[in-house]
């Protein structure tokens, strides 16, 4: 029996061809993109923000030197970022919709009918920070430190906090968390790096660059699942109603916000590896801890780091959670003393031993007073000495013993 000569509508799986370009934009710098051949024509663009950084100095006459996807100098850099700055002030939606037209030159010929255009979304974004040293020879020195800082010290609820994650007051990782929270090294020909994942989020540190006069030690975080986070919003479609903080979306529009937090993200990591120091003994951190010391006119009992008690006091204190906001004496009652007390006055007699620990802490300077709160903060050598410590309890004998090797 013939068949009809007619168009049919079959379901199947079949290859779709995708056209590649690359091109070197004027303003963009090298890129690249692709089209799908097939309806809806779905267009991937990727874009490097370095790329186009070196073409606004270029135009602002700004000396660089640039390797690859990294620059190891630049002749002025608070002008350098202020030229990242206006990256942020980009309209989106036209510039994607200029370099579309250059892929689809028919599309306002085949959607005449119908007329439409892109929604356009970030599939994944990468924003990093890049920390230069003068000195390569410093980087060489300080970044197997801050590996295994970041390797040994840096637990989940601490990955959570560098992510913008609230975790319980207890400091452990909250219930509602379903994603794996996960730390790993690689060693690649181009270096080490160290990366901290929550789900498909993450954050990374590796040596970038090495050359003979810098180094170049970049921090950098991934966004592959937005819905993670906030932005403060209308909700969609109703862009005259009223805002709250709601679910961060891929499109565009959100876009600024994604930067905005990447940025906290890696600051609170590049913070957190700050405390790490290469140039001082342990015995150098604890030995002044280790001595009665006068504060306002009364003399205050020496620590000892690696007693029970004091080291519990000590990891209490190092919670992360308390990195934002800082600590209060109860919050200390509740991860001393795990259980609630029974009575008022057991109530008392504990507020009142974890504020004498509290004065210990001001006194040896390794917490401070926020002002007109009741709430503490470790101070930033209180945040070397207690990483020092806690390091030091944690590590094994095999590790001890390569160390002194």
């Amino acid at each position: 029996m013939p068949r009809p000569k007619k168009l049919e509508l079959v379901n199947t799986i079949r290859k779709c061809l995708h056209l590649y370009f690359y091109w070197m934009h004027p303003r963009w710098g090298f890129m690249q993109a692709r089209i799908q051949t097939w309806f809806p024509f779905s267009i991937q663009i990727c874009l490097n923000g370095r790329e186009w950084l070196a073409r606004q100095m270029e135009q602002a006459g700004i000396g660089y030197r640039k390797y690859d996807n990294c620059f190891g100098w630049i002749e002025d850099y608070p002008r350098a970022q202020a030229l990242m700055d206006e990256q942020l002030r980009v309209d989106w939606p036209q510039v994607l919709n200029e370099i579309a037209a250059q892929l689809n030159p028919l599309h306002a010929e085949i959607f005449a009918r119908y007329p439409t255009d892109y929604y356009w979304s970030a599939y994944q974004s990468e924003w990093a920070m890049d920390i230069t040293f003068a000195d390569p020879e410093q980087l060489r020195r300080l970044f197997p430190r801050l590996v295994h800082l970041g390797i040994t010290s840096f637990s989940s609820p601490d990955i959570l906090r560098f992510l913008s994650k609230k975790i319980t007051a207890s400091g452990q990782v909250p219930g509602w968390v379903g994603q794996p929270v996960t730390t790993d090294m690689r060693r690649r020909t181009e270096g080490v790096r160290i990366k901290h994942s929550l789900g498909q989020n993450s954050l990374k540190a590796y040596d970038k660059l090495y050359i003979l006069d810098a180094g170049v030690l970049r921090l950098e975080s991934t966004i592959n699942r937005p819905e993670m986070f906030l932005v403060y919003r209308p909700k969609q479609g109703d862009s005259q109603g009223e805002s709250a903080w709601r679910t961060m979306r891929r499109g565009v529009a959100d876009l600024y916000r994604r930067t905005e937090v990447s940025q906290k993200c890696l600051n609170r990591y590049a913070d957190a590896l700050s405390s790490v120091d290469d140039t001082t003994t342990l015995q150098e951190l604890t030995q002044r801890l280790e001595r009665r010391v006068q504060w306002n006119g009364k003399s205050v009992r020496a620590l000892h780091p690696f007693a029970p008690d004091d080291r519990a006091l000590l990891e209490a204190v190092n919670h992360g959670e308390f990195t934002l906001h800082g600590l209060r004496n109860r919050d200390l009652q509740k991860l001393l003393y795990g259980a609630p007390a029974t009575s008022p006055e057991e109530a008392r007699r504990r507020s009142s031993a974890v504020s004498r620990k509290l004065r210990m802490l001001r006194a040896h300077g390794l917490i401070q007073k926020l002002p007109h709160t009741h709430r503490y903060q470790v101070t930033e050598q209180g945040r070397l000495i207690l990483n020092g410590i806690l390091m030091a309890a944690k590590a094994t004998l095999s590790q001890l013993t390569q160390k002194a090797a």
